[in-house]
């Protein structure tokens, strides 16, 4: 991809963002994505591809990101030609700017991998026959959208302690990250969920989604048995419920590839 193409593509998703972005140099690793991916091109490129070059780990694991951003943003991309029927305005609308989010997310790391990006994916959003209503149920349509968020988010931490050699590298997924986590609470709004996960709170999400979310334990230290007692008192959620809720999850590569491939048709 060539660098200097980018803001224009940034141009094309999002018309009001030439008079937000800040082109200081100095301010390039502060920047939100959009903005480190197109400010200054020739120093990014060389900030970033040298990292890759010194770390195949890195290449490897923003490739996988890409692969699920492809899938979120070709997902959302075809939801809005074949679902407008079937969502409301307000939902349409916020759809259409995660859908941005997404493309942007895509478009900053194939500038990031360059030469070393996979190509995209082609998807069968159906899941092999799992959803065949995914584009015509209101319902399973944003069920699907859930899941694929549910699990991007568990998937950059998972792959989080990858990216340590990179402090830079790292930055930039963890900025992708909370975005993500901004999605997944707002479609769960749209489906009438809470907007924090546990196994005890799935929606009709498959199970492998919210696997592992009813943890109580971390860093070793049962939560339930320390905090207990201050959780139950008033007319609040159950206090198990709230120590599950209290921490995210991570999920391996190979539990992210066991829900996320039966929607990838072909690489």
């Amino acid at each position: 991809m060539n660098l200097f193409n980018v803001f224009s593509d940034i141009e094309k998703l999002d018309a009001d963002a030439a008079g937000r972005l800040d082109f200081s140099r100095r301010k390039l690793l502060k920047n939100t994505l959009a903005t480190a991916a197109i400010a200054t091109p020739a120093l990014f490129a060389t900030t970033v591809n040298k990292a890759f070059a010194q770390n195949n780990t890195i290449t490897d694991v923003l490739n996988f990101a890409l692969t699920l951003e492809y899938l979120e943003d070709e997902y959302y991309r075809r939801g809005q030609l074949m679902t407008e029927s079937l969502l409301t305005p307000d939902q349409r609308e916020n759809i259409i700017q995660i859908n941005k989010h997404e493309a942007l997310h895509v478009k900053f790391l194939q500038t990031a991998l360059g030469a070393a990006a996979i190509r995209k994916p082609t998807f069968d959003f159906t899941g092999r026959g799992a959803f065949p209503t995914v584009f015509s149920n209101t319902a399973t349509f944003l069920t699907v959208a859930l899941a694929f968020e549910e699990t991007g988010v568990r998937a950059y931490k998972g792959q989080a302690t990858n990216l340590m050699s990179n402090k830079e590298v790292l930055t930039y997924a963890l900025q992708i990250h909370s975005v993500e986590a901004r999605h997944t609470a707002g479609i769960r709004r749209m489906l009438g969920l809470l907007v924090w996960s546990s196994e005890s709170n799935p929606g009709n999400l498959p199970p492998a989604v919210v696997a592992g979310e009813n943890n109580t334990v971390q860093g070793g230290v049962e939560l339930f048995g320390l905090t207990s007692a201050g959780l139950t008192q008033g007319k609040t959620r159950p206090a198990i419920e709230t120590v599950r809720e209290s921490f995210d999850e991570i999920l391996t590569r190979e539990q992210v590839l066991a829900i996320a491939g039966p929607f990838i048709q072909s690489m």
